[in-house]
Order: structure tokens, then C-alpha cells, then sequence
């Protein structure tokens, strides 16, 4: 099975900061600042993205200053509802998030959805993970599925998404194509990606369902091993980790992140946002954060971010339904 969102292209990601008015210092400098709200806590794959693309802008210099704002709760719903109902407040603040906003607004884990929100753009696409502890006697996806296979309750998956949410799916649809029952895997949730991952490495959990940035860095210091990956083919910012294709598993799949902003932002501030981070994508800042969390440049702006969004909604609604999700 093969699930991608996003096209590649020469652009990538945005953030959440304080906005004064767009300036143009030394004709370089596009916002003076921007507040990123991140919707799940430290470590995740949403905490990632957001200090790297807030990196990348203020040391590019398309931004004068970045600030951040961890708000977990509700599945990544607590921050959007803030933004919603503080909107006259937070014109300088952007929200990242990613496929879990289609999916929890698909499974009613709350009831506003991307159409409430000012799209701004769509930035970056992560691969998904499979991973163990670093001490795991498992280290292929075949030691996994062999575990699994002789004892199914005893092997728990976790994650850092509600049950039914994006990592509960990968997992669901790499089991899938493993010739298993996906609705049977005993998936752990936990509110963020890092708490999965400190449960995975204090032994809580047998694997980790995860983003592939997120498992790189640990993977390198030796902390974990990445038995697979959802992606065509390896990807450079580590290839040791083979893809769950070369290991049998036909199944590939890229999560999109990208940025929001309050409703009923001044169309000025949109442009401006959008300038910052189109920009971004042409600096070498830029393509260090990049291609060290093994990011895939993914660039939907305005009204192409809305269609891809739709397109997105509809097909993982379709798979979900199969998967019995919904």
C-alpha cells in the first residue's frame, strides 16, 4: 500500500512567532518576528519542525526573532482552539501542524478542522519509522513481525498520537502489508513523540511508531535501531536504515507539516509569511536543518495548500474506513 501527500518541489517549512509589521531591513529582512505555537510537547515531530524552521529563518535573517510555545492537550486540539478563539490576539503566530489535523478532525478527537484556520502554507514531508532500543534482540522488520506473529498482545507498538491517529495508522498499514490484521495491533499512545520515545527506551513498549527525523538523531548516537522506513528508497540523512519495501513490506508513506494561522488574518501578513518562508527554502540555513532531519521539501502555498489538503482528507478518510478506524 502506498499512501504520499505532498509534491516535492524548491520550498519548505514555516513558523509560529511574534508578527510586527513586514519589513524589509538591508532589503533582506521579511517579518520582524514570529511566535510558533506547537500543539503537542518537546521532542515531537511538531517541536521539530517548528525550532527548525524558526533556526533556519532568524539565521537566514528573513526573520528577526522567533519565539516557541509548547501547548500539548486533546490531541494537538488544545492549541488549535486557542488560536480559534485568541485569533485577534495571535496575528503573529503561526501553528505547525501535519496529517494528524485531517485525521482527528476525521475521528471527531475534536471538531474544528483546517478549514477554520488561515492556511498558510505546507512546508515539509517526514517519513515514517519503526524503531527499537538500542539493547532490543529485534533488528530487522522480520525479527518484528516474527515477534508479533507468536505473541500479538504481547508485543506493544506506541506512539506519539491518539489511538487511531497517524503513527497508530502507520503502524496499522505496515501490518497491513504484512499480510496481518491491522485492526489487532496493540498500539500505546502517548501525548507527544518524545514521551514515546523515553518509553521505548526505558523497555514500555517492544517498537515505536514515529517520524523518521525524530529516530535519526537517536539512531546516530546509538540510542536506537531503525528497523524500517516508509520510504521508495533509503534516505541519505541515514542510510543505514532500510526501507520496509527492500524488506518485503510494500508500503510507503511521507507526513506533510506545514503552518497555520488565527482566522481573519490581515491578507498583508499572509503574503508576508508566505514571502518568509518561500524565501527560506533558497538558503543554505535552510538546507543544513533540512537535510540534517532528513526532510523532504514540500511546498503547497495559499489556495494549493487547501486542494492538497482536500485531496488529503478524502483519501485518508477512504483508508481509515478500510482499516476500521472510522
Amino acid at each position: 500500500m502506498t499512501l504520499k501527500f505532498g509534491r516535492r518541489a524548491v520550498v519548505a517549512a514555516a513558523a509560529v512567532l511574534s508578527f510586527a509589521n513586514p519589513v524589509f531591513a538591508g532589503g533582506h529582512q521579511v517579518v520582524d518576528s514570529i511566535h510558533f505555537l506547537i500543539p503537542g510537547g518537546a521532542g515531537g515531530g511538531w517541536d521539530g519542525t517548528a525550532r527548525g524552521t524558526g533556526e533556519a529563518l532568524t539565521n537566514a535573517g528573513l526573520v528577526g526573532s522567533a519565539s516557541f510555545e509548547n501547548m500539548s492537550g486533546g490531541g494537538g486540539g488544545k492549541a488549535i482552539g486557542y488560536l480559534i478563539e485568541n485569533a485577534a490576539s495571535n496575528h503573529g503566530t503561526l501553528m505547525v501542524n501535519s496529517t494528524p489535523i485531517v485525521i482527528r478532525s476525521l475521528t471527531g478527537v475534536f471538531p474544528h478542522n483546517f478549514r477554520d484556520l488561515t492556511l498558510v502554507a505546507g512546508t515539509i514531508g517526514d517519513y515514517a519509522a519503526l524503531v527499537v532500543g538500542k539493547d532490543s534482540s529485534l533488528n530487522s522488520m522480520g525479527d518484528l513481525m516474527s515477534a508479533y506473529r507468536a505473541d500479538p498482545s504481547g508485543t506493544a507498538i506506541g506512539g506519539g498520537s491518539v489511538p487511531g491517529g497517524m503513527d497508530h495508522l502507520v503502524a496499522a498499514m505496515v501490518m497491513q502489508a504484512a499480510g496481518e490484521d491491522p485492526t489487532a495491533v496493540k498500539y500505546i499512545p502517548y501525548d507527544a513523540g518524545g514521551d514515546a520515545m523515553a518509553a521505548l527506551l526505558s523497555g514500555e513498549i517492544n517498537a515505536l511508531s514515529t517520524g523518521f527525523s525524530e529516530a535519526v538523531a537517536l539512531a546516530q548516537a546509538g540510542e536506537v535501531k531503525i528497523l524500517g522506513v516508509t520510504s521508495d528508497a533509503r534516505v541519505p540523512a541515514y542510510d543505514g536504515a532500510p526501507t520496509m519495501k527492500e524488506q518485503g513490506i510494500d508500503t510507503s508513506f511521507v507526513n506533510w507539516r506545514g503552518f497555520f494561522a488565527a482566522p481573519g488574518l490581515p491578507s498583508d501578513t499572509l503574503a508576508a509569511y508566505q514571502d518568509a518562508l518561500t524565501k527560506m527554502y533558497e538558503t543554505p540555513e535552510w538546507e543544513a536543518v533540512r537535510s540534517r532531519n532528513g526532510w523532504v521539501n514540500i511546498h503547497n502555498n495559499g489556495d494549493d495548500f487547501r486542494v492538497f489538503l482536500e485531496n488529503q482528507e478524502k483519501v485518508i478518510g477512504d483508508l481509515m474506513r478500510q482499516l476500521g478506524f472510522l
